[in-house]
């Protein structure tokens, strides 16, 4: 299987996204929208997308050139049966791209905390594995609005919508399942300012501290993608 995959930021990789992918055989291609002159695949080049996440807000198009693109890329992905994957501001897109309002988030939301599955994640083939809370980490200011016909699959008690699936092949995550420690490390650095004192934001010391429990995100990733490639293969 080729994925191809929307990378908004240098250091913010697929991740453990890679990990999983290696070990079922599967190959990547990117586009780095941060790169000069970013490029599309031809649809018919890839099975999976996946969209990442980034410091950018879906409505800053006159900021960034390759915005509005990228969104028409992402619509006719979907249109076109792909499975598509998107984290933060990936799910963001997503959203966007079906016609929900992407919006400020009521507060801050940077840390490790708990998420909730939805009463419909319990009985939804591609989220048997959520059956209890998990926590995750939350790096985001911006949210979203549940797309028409979309299945939630989780809240927290800072964000009401943590996560979407439509048709059962579109997934959006507002949280950060994909993430090492690694990756958190550089996030802390090029993006640390983000962390302004609040009521859902941890320091960077303790995000440090408590890196080990980005394993509960990497359980729940590893599960959902393996539902999704048990899907895909039936097509």
């Amino acid at each position: 299987m080729q994925i191809h995959c929307l990378q908004h930021a240098a250091f913010e990789t697929p991740g453990l996204l890679l990990e999983w992918a290696a070990a079922h055989g599967h190959e990547w291609s990117f586009t780095h929208l941060y790169a000069p002159e970013p490029s599309f695949p031809a649809l018919q080049d890839f099975d999976w997308l996946v969209v990442l996440g980034g410091v950018m807000g879906v409505d800053e198009e006159n900021r960034y050139g390759w915005l509005a693109p990228e969104k028409a890329f992402i619509r006719a992905a979907m249109k076109a049966g792909k499975m598509v994957l998107g984290i933060c501001l990936g799910a963001q897109l997503l959203a966007d791209a079906l016609g929900a309002r992407v919006y400020r988030n009521p507060a801050l939301e940077i840390g490790f905390w708990a998420i909730q599955p939805a009463p419909e994640a319990a009985t939804h083939p591609l989220l048997r594995h959520f059956t209890e809370a998990i926590t995750v980490l939350h790096w985001h200011g911006d949210t979203f609005g549940l797309p028409a016909g979309a299945v939630p699959i989780a809240s927290s008690q800072a964000c009401a919508h943590q996560g979407f699936v439509v048709d059962n092949r579109i997934v959006g995550l507002q949280f950060h399942p994909e993430l090492t420690a690694e990756i958190l490390g550089e996030m802390l650095h090029h993006d640390g300012h983000e962390l302004v004192p609040g009521p859902w934001v941890q320091t960077a010391t303790e995000l440090r501290q408590r890196a080990a429990e980005l394993a509960a995100g990497k359980a729940f990733l590893f599960g959902l993608l393996d539902q999704l490639a048990q899907r895909g293969a039936a097509y």
